[in-house]
């Protein structure tokens, strides 16, 4: 419950607003919205949604609010087209749309400042065809915080020391599983909904999430006594609002995009107070060799995805652009372009 008010609340009025805000019309729009919600009906995001329906009336759009405690189920419902419009995390996002489902590659965006740089890049109109793909329209990006890696063994603490390792991985994100076997580690299947419980009973050694999960999710419990959080980032996490376009009005998808950009302040608020709330000893940090090395693991790990057509070249060229911007000596910079 508290994971829902951290995450999904902290981002419901920005996802009901962005699905919502269709232009004045003279007859009121009738459209449907899947709310990923774990906890379901009675959780806090669809509550937050159902709360603010009379606004959203006033807005021209009666919305027709339907909880999904799946998220899987929730993209098969909207992909089926039983829905107008879907919350998804980023990971889920990418079979709509492969250059917004990219934000996330390992290792493309390394810093609030580079997530920033690429949002406001994105929310301009003329970035639009990029967040369209067949009837699918992009309509608001909302960061969630960078991805760490989670240990239960300090010691396990560089590339070398993964290889054997049993980690908890989304089962159904091809680029997770790929840089899981590529350090020679061993896929324990999870979900969003199990990875926090493989990991705090010991079932798995490691386990990577946001900032966010620790507390709800008591994250502390698999940490304690021996291991830590790994401060490098291994990525962003984004939840991404997804239309079937055809079913709202033109030009909905660049006011609505704008708007969630105008949020980004108060998403990341609430990343950092997550943040600052894990104790300081827990943190884990990685020396500049570690570093270097890492950083050419999901290089590597990154280049393949790419060939193998997971991640979009357009999106990881872009975002290197970014980061050698933020960071002009990183060593990537000097590299031929991805």
């Amino acid at each position: 419950m508290h994971l829902c008010k951290r995450i999904f609340c902290g981002f419901g009025l920005l996802a009901l607003l962005a699905s919502a805000s269709a232009s004045a019309a003279d007859d009121v729009l009738k459209r449907s919205f899947c709310v990923f919600d774990p906890v379901g009906a009675n959780g806090p995001l669809f509550n937050v949604m159902k709360s603010i329906r009379p606004t959203a009336m006033g807005w021209g759009v009666d919305l027709d609010l339907r909880a999904y405690t799946d998220e899987k189920i929730a993209a098969e419902d909207f992909k089926a087209g039983q829905c107008d419009s879907v919350l998804l995390t980023g990971t889920r996002a990418r079979e709509f749309n492969e250059f917004t489902g990219s934000i996330e590659a390992l290792g493309a965006l390394t810093s609030e400042s580079q997530m920033r740089m690429l949002l406001r890049t994105l929310a301009q109109p003329n970035a639009a065809s990029l967040l369209r793909r067949d009837n699918y329209e992009i309509v608001g990006i909302l960061p969630a915080g960078s991805i760490y890696l989670f240990i239960r063994d300090r010691k396990n603490d560089a590339v070398d020391k993964l290889q054997g390792k049993k980690i908890a991985t989304l089962d159904y994100d091809n680029a997770a599983v790929t840089m899981v076997r590529h350090v020679g580690a061993s896929v324990v299947g999870a979900n969003s909904a199990n990875f926090a419980g493989k990991f705090n009973n010991g079932s798995v050694d490691m386990a990577y999430a946001p900032a966010v999960a620790y507390t709800p999710l008591e994250l502390y419990k698999g940490v304690e006594p021996d291991g830590g959080i790994y401060s490098y980032k291994l990525g962003q996490m984004t939840f991404q609002i997804i239309n079937r376009s055809d079913r709202f009005p033109d030009g909905y998808g660049d006011k609505s995009r704008a708007h969630a950009f105008s949020r980004v302040d108060d998403a990341y608020e609430l990343i950092r107070t997550a943040e600052a709330e894990i104790p300081a000893a827990v943190w884990m940090h990685p020396t500049d060799v570690q570093v270097k090395e890492y950083d050419r693991m999901l290089r590597d790990v990154r280049l393949s995805l790419k060939d193998a057509g997971t991640y979009d070249a357009r999106a990881l060229k872009l975002m290197r652009a970014i980061r050698c911007k933020d960071e002009p000596t990183r060593a990537e910079c000097a590299l031929a372009a991805e």
